[in-house]
Parts: C-alpha cells; structure tokens; sequence
C-alpha cells in the first residue's frame, strides 16, 4: 500500500473509543486492508466513481482517498459509522492533504491536487451508485442486505463496475458467492489473508429486477391483533410490514417483540386522548397535554405502527441508528395507515422530544453489533428512557435473560419488576423516578 495511505491509517482510531482497550474494537482490520490493497491499482488508473458501503470507522473511504480516489461517495447504515467517519475525517485531514499533495508532485508529470472530499449518502439509493466503477463494501452478515446492495449495484453503477467485497473468512458463507452470482456475470474469491477474503463481482447482469427488497409481509400473529385490539379473523386483520435487507428479522415478527406484544395488555392505559396526530406548521406540540409514546429502537417499526392503532391519540415518535430501519419504519407506519415521527439516532439521542415528557417507551434492545456481543447501545437506551420519561412514565423492555439487566434499569430509570419470563426472554416494567422521597405507587 501507498505510504500515504498507511500514514492515514494509522492515526485512525474506533471512534467513540480510542482503540486503548485490549478487548474492544479495531480502527482498520485486515479485511479494510486487503480491499484497499486490491482497489489500489484500479483507484490508480480511475480515480473517480469510487463509492464505499458498510464502512465501520472510516478506513475504507479515507484510504480510498489517500490512494487518491475523487469525491468519493459513502453509505453508512448506522449513524454511529458516520460520527466515526466524521471524527476520523476530522483527525487525518492534515496527513490526507500532506500526501495527496506529496503524490500530485512527485507524478511523472507534475500537477495540482485534485480536490478532495466524500459524499454522504443517508439513504441507500440509486444516486449513491450512478456511474459508480469502482465499490468497496465490508460483507455485511445478512444476505438479505447483500442482495439488496448487489442488486442496486448491478442496476445502477456503470456497466464496468467492479464490486470487491470483503470479510472475516469465519463469517463469510456460500450462500455470499451465490447472492452476487444472481446479479453479477462473474464472481471470483481472493486467496486468504490474515483470516480475510475478497469476493470480486464484475459484469452486472442485465436480467436483475424486479428488486428483491424492500419485502412485504402481512402479521396475523395473535399477539400483533391483541395489541391492537383486533379479534382473531376479523376482515383485513393484522399488520403490514416493510423490510429493507439491513433492517433487523426482516419482514417477520422477532421473538423478542412478540414476547413484548403478549404483554401489552399490561402497559398503561393512553387512550383517554383525543383526536389524532397532526402535523403543526412549525412541527407537533408534544407538550400539548396528549400523550407520548416512544418505539426505542425501532427496526421496522412493528412496535410503532402498534402503538398508533392502539392509542390513536397520542403523539408515537420512532428511533433507530440503522437507516435500513427507519426507511422500513417509515414505510411500515405508511402501509397502515398511520402515523408517526421516525428519527435517526443514536439510542435515541435525536429524539425531538424535551426531558420528562414521553408516557410510555417500548424498548427491546440490541445484544450484538454485527457479529460481536456487546450490550453498550443497551446501556444508552436505558439512560435516553430514563431522561425522556415523565415521572412516573414507564419504560416497558423485553432482553434476552442472561443478561440480568434490572439493575442497570433501576439505575438508569427507576424501580423495575420482571412481568414475565420465558426460557429465553424476560418483559420488565421500570418506573421513571420521582422526584421526591415517596414511593411511585402502581397505576
């Protein structure tokens, strides 16, 4: 690789954390360095078109830069990925410019920079890959998600375009090489290094569509139609779901929430509210003395959509750091018929809600980012309801039981009790802390 490119490499770090800790994440691993090793000659002869998806902390985009790819175009599904992006951007700058115009002078002919820069896509879309040629991808673990993007690739990017898409050998599967097969004439695998792989995709077929994702899908589940209050076989009942591939379960009922959905004849009462949500010239009021819940979390948004049929009165606001999810979240809310505001965000922190004034938040917590364990966005999401919640609003959360997280609750929101639990799952109820000596009494 280019000494330019190792020089920006090595002050990135993984962002929030400072890559200190010994168990915690890495800035750039072998699988960033293995695909930038292989787009180096293609960036060299055609630095333009360069496009990068799935970046975890910017090595991808920032060491196709430091190649001395253009305007480089980037699609990050979590928007933790773009603070990381943005900090790494902001911490390389000088080394990125020191090299590129290191390497514009010492070219066989001398020449000016061309400028720099990224552009940042939110949302996966037919402009990200326009014209593309060259797309750098870390294999993400769904194959949902894969097609999604191969499709989009082989339909929009230019006909030239060579995908190279990387991961951790352990990780990566067969069903990968067919997934590309599908949209792509020729599919290659690099050797094996440092325990990563290259699939190479080239020659988009002509015959892909129509697009695979967004899937659709009605739920009759019984605890969806008690959540709402539909009986069992009554005309249309049930719920539609909209899936793009990166969001959570897909088009289909997760465990986890169902478990949640069978307790909701528990959770508070909101609908003594009336009216329905409308949207105000300069935004909703929710301090307008209706009602608010909160979908923390939110995937694609089968919590939300239930919220807004069970308490059509109340102000129903949704959250998710992937945009998969709120793009799904959206659409779901749509094809219902309801209505809600869905925010971006990490844990919540960009929910446009003031401190204390959410009634009730649904809560069923991420365990895994990618293919590691980690609870961190849980811890997040506890302390986001706790500082939300009005007191004695509640916070209603469904996790995997060896987990234990009820202490974590209690401190983060305030008295929590297990309401149920099966061999996998347990619901708990936390109360918002008041802010006096008494006791929260039950409602």
């Amino acid at each position: 690789m280019r000494p330019e490119a190792d020089a920006v490499l090595a002050e990135l770090r993984p962002y929030p954390e400072d890559g200190s800790r010994a168990d915690g994440p890495v800035a750039v691993d072998a699988t960033d360095r293995l695909l930038l090793d292989e787009a180096a000659p293609l960036i060299e002869r055609d630095p333009d078109g360069v496009v990068v998806i799935g970046d975890r902390f910017g090595a991808l985009t920032l060491g196709a830069l430091a190649l001395g790819a253009h305007g480089v175009r980037v699609h990050q599904d979590a928007i933790t990925a773009e603070a990381a992006l943005d900090a790494n951007s902001r911490r390389v700058t000088q080394t990125l410019w020191a090299g590129h115009a290191r390497s514009a002078a010492n070219a066989s002919v001398p020449h000016e920079p061309a400028p720099l820069g990224m552009a940042r896509h939110d949302r996966f879309e037919p402009s990200l890959l326009a014209g593309a040629r060259l797309v750098l991808l870390q294999l993400p673990a769904s194959l949902a998600e894969l097609t999604e993007i191969a499709e989009h690739v082989a339909l929009h990017a230019d006909p030239a375009v060579t995908l190279l898409a990387g991961g951790r050998v352990k990780h990566m599967t067969h069903a990968m090489n067919d997934v590309l097969a599908a949209s792509f004439g020729q599919v290659s695998a690099s050797l094996a290094r440092q325990k990563s792989r290259l699939l190479i995709a080239r020659e988009p077929r002509s015959d892909v569509g129509p697009l695979t994702c967004p899937v659709t899908a009605r739920l009759t589940d019984r605890e969806i139609l008690g959540a709402i209050g539909t009986p069992e076989g009554a005309p249309d009942a049930g719920l539609t779901v909209v899936a793009h591939g990166a969001a959570f379960a897909g088009a289909t009922l997760d465990l986890g929430t169902r478990f949640l959905l069978a307790q909701a004849h528990r959770w508070p009462d909101l609908s003594d509210a009336e009216g329905t949500l409308a949207a105000a010239p300069h935004g909703p009021n929710y301090l307008d003395g209706r009602p608010v819940a909160v979908d923390l979390g939110c995937g694609t948004g089968i919590l939300a959509t239930v919220l807004a049929l069970r308490y059509p009165g109340a102000h129903v606001l949704a959250t998710d750091r992937s945009a998969a999810a709120c793009a799904s979240a959206r659409a779901t809310l749509a094809a219902n018929g309801v209505r809600a505001a869905v925010v971006r965000g990490d844990a919540g922190d960009s929910l446009p809600l003031p401190d204390g004034s959410a009634d009730l938040v649904l809560l069923n917590p991420p365990f895994h980012d990618r293919a590691a364990l980690s609870t961190d966005a849980a811890h997040r999401m506890f302390a986001t309801a706790g500082r939300i919640l009005r007191d004695g609003g509640e916070l209603w959360t469904v996790f995997n039981t060896g987990l234990h997280y009820r202490r974590a609750l209690e401190r983060a929101v305030g008295p929590t009790e297990h309401v149920a639990q099966n061999p996998k799952f347990t619901v708990t109820r936390s109360l918002r802390k008041v802010l006096t000596d008494r006791s929260v009494e039950r409602r």
